[in-house]
């Protein structure tokens, strides 16, 4: 085994991130979870299957953070850091994954931690999320020196949000780069926990799937939730399965929970719990994660104890001994989050305020179901697949809503662990299916919901290699670049643009350029704008379709990029016919070209590649 390659998968998560691996060139390899070597409290270093994607910077005071491999390190990445959030909130960053999708802020300045003292050094998104990385191939190199070539040089698969745009897809890969790996291939989320599936099943999956059936996964996490639809089809006679559907990105997962039990114990204290302070409220949350996962767990004790370090003079004794029920927390989680509402039902929008702290862009509704269902309406009848697998089941809504019509449902995430949440998810699925006269969908006994991302992805390494079932997918969106139309000048009003498809939906990744069939006008030697929109809904688009007017919520726009096309010997402001070209990469990112008509010099064309910019 010395200089081994391994498949790795990494399940880069909001609050956990886990390594997995699997032998490459043996046969009937499986994957194996990697324990993560980490601080778990000060001088205490254990290997653990999950790291905490949490990032601490200590107090000068505190001296050195050491590990195995770093005597004099002043960070820690893992569970001591998640414990430090408690007491320390403005010295970890949490969160990195959902920063990183943050379309508001620029992601590669130093913001984080938001409200750090000025001792601590601030880093970026990109670069939180590049320490976690690195955490993990410096454990890597710990525990394999000797058996095994570094983490920087195996095959590596990184799971992203099915409803990653391709900025924060390129911003995710940067990190990785940023940690030494080279050799990063990105896979959707929900993908890798149906990959996972199919491993446990081993060849008995296919007695499981049959063509037509519609699998809907569903992944609550800790600090994110997803949709995906996968469909299966008949391929010369095999089985395929191809990813249809993506749902939006919604910030929305187990910290809500934790956070909505803490609030509710806090108004059942005296004066509703006026005496605890922010650290409190924070130390309070964090207690009642683990309380919610002995309670939620089965049977066992009906009230869970929750201990808060005192912090001010209105507590006694030390500490703030309460008691977290079970009734509690059924009715907080089960109908606060997960409430009974018909597939009609959309999610709550609330008037914001007109100031607000920098901050994650989180979900306004807290009802996943709201959220779910939205999903399933808006995918009815996008695509002529899907629009055949609803007429082929003879459905008629009695209910007048009509929603996806898939026939399994795989459940994933840390949140998905709890029988009772897993109940109410099915049932209420179950409820809307027969509102439309479609049978009841079957549950896939699936793995470990928490560690299965970070196998399946491992898994998807020796897929790759032509071991094992591919699903097949693409892009998970249509592209679409804003064309300026030529219109006399109106005071007050702007040229209109039209949406030209440069990607449609499903386009593989590292597939040929496709080329648009006409020629438009490329504005060089000045400041311009690329502006950029995406669509989950518009399946049937090609490569050059113009979308002149869309629906509320059929296209969404991107973030623009700013640029300065050199002239290449042309004068400033020129505009130059020419013809666009596109494909996706490897890693899922948008690369768009533009080739003159007639060029000044061999080769000569401007590449484009989407990607986070500010305006």
């Amino acid at each position: 085994m010395t200089d081994a390659a391994f498949g790795v998968g990494i399940d880069l998560g909001t609050t956990h991130t886990a390594l997995a691996r699997a032998a490459l060139g043996h046969r009937g390899a499986r994957p194996d979870v990697v324990q993560v070597p980490q601080l778990v409290a000060r001088g205490v270093v254990e290997a653990r299957p999950l790291l905490p994607s949490f990032v601490y910077f200590a107090h000068p005071s505190e001296g050195a953070l050491a590990l195995p491999w770093d005597q004099e390190r002043r960070f820690a990445v893992g569970e001591l850091a998640r414990a430090r959030s408690t007491d320390a909130p403005t010295r970890v960053v949490s969160s990195a994954k959902s920063w990183l999708s943050h379309t508001g802020i620029d992601r590669r300045a130093s913001v984080l931690p938001l409200g750090a003292p000025v001792d601590v050094e601030k880093i970026s998104p990109v670069e939180a999320a590049w320490r976690v990385l690195d955490h993990l191939s410096e454990a890597w190199r710990a525990a394999y020196a000797s058996s095994a070539k570094p983490l920087g040089e195996q095959p590596v698969v990184l799971t992203v949000p099915a409803s990653f745009d391709a900025a924060a897809r390129d911003l995710t890969v940067e990190a990785a780069y940023a940690a030494g790996l080279e050799d990063v291939t990105l896979l959707e989320e929900p993908q890798a926990a149906l990959y996972a599936w199919i491993d446990a099943q081993g060849e008995n999956w296919r007695q499981h799937l049959k063509v037509g059936d519609i699998v809907l996964v569903v992944d609550i996490g800790g600090g994110t939730t997803d949709f995906s639809a996968i469909y299966v089809l008949d391929r010369e006679g095999e089985l395929e399965l191809r990813r249809i559907a993506v749902g939006d990105h919604i910030l929305l997962g187990g910290d809500n929970m934790d956070l909505a039990l803490a609030h509710a114990l806090r108004a059942g204290m005296p004066d509703q719990g006026a005496s605890l302070d922010r650290w409190q409220l924070a130390a309070l949350t964090h207690a009642c994660r683990s309380a919610k996962e002995q309670l939620l767990q089965g049977p066992g004790p009906d009230v869970a104890p929750v201990v808060v370090a005192e912090r001010g003079a209105a507590l006694v004794g030390g500490a703030l001994r309460l008691e977290l029920g079970r009734e509690l927390v059924e009715s907080v989680l089960v109908d606060g989050f997960l409430p009974q509402v018909g597939p009609e039902a959309r999610p709550a929008l609330r008037q914001r305020s007109a100031l607000t702290e920098i901050g994650l862009p989180y979900a306004a509704d807290p009802a996943v179901t709201r959220h779910l269902a939205t999903f399933l309406v808006r995918q009815a009848a996008a695509g002529a697949e899907l629009r055949g697998a609803a007429a082929a089941s003879g459905e008629s809504s009695t209910h007048g809503t009509h929603i996806l019509p898939f026939t399994k449902v795989l459940l994933n995430g840390g949140v998905l662990k709890a029988p009772l949440l897993r109940e109410r998810l099915l049932s209420t699925l179950n409820r809307w299916l027969e509102l439309q006269g479609s049978a009841p969908a079957t549950l896939l006994p699936g793995d470990d919901p928490e560690l299965a991302v970070a196998r399946g992805a491992a898994y998807f390494g020796l897929v790759r290699r032509g071991n094992g079932v591919r699903i097949r997918g693409g892009t998970a969106r249509a592209y679409y670049v804003g064309v300026e139309s030529p219109v006399p000048a109106v005071p007050g009003i702007e040229p209109p643009i039209t949406a030209v498809c440069v990607a449609p939906f499903g386009m593989d990744e590292g597939s040929e350029a496709q080329v648009l069939d006409r020629e438009l006008g490329l504005v060089v030697g000045e400041p311009v704008s690329f502006r950029f929109l995406g669509s989950t809904v518009r399946r049937d688009d090609a490569v050059g379709t113009d979308v002149e007017r869309w629906a509320p919520g059929e296209l969404e726009e991107l973030a623009p990029i700013e640029v300065t096309l050199p002239a290449e010997g042309r004068v400033e402001g020129d505009v130059v016919p020419v013809r666009l070209s596109a494909q996706i990469t490897p890693v899922g990112t948008l690369l768009l070209e533009a080739v003159p008509a007639k060029p000044l010099v061999e080769d000569e064309r401007w590449k484009l590649e989407l990607n986070v910019r500010g305006r």
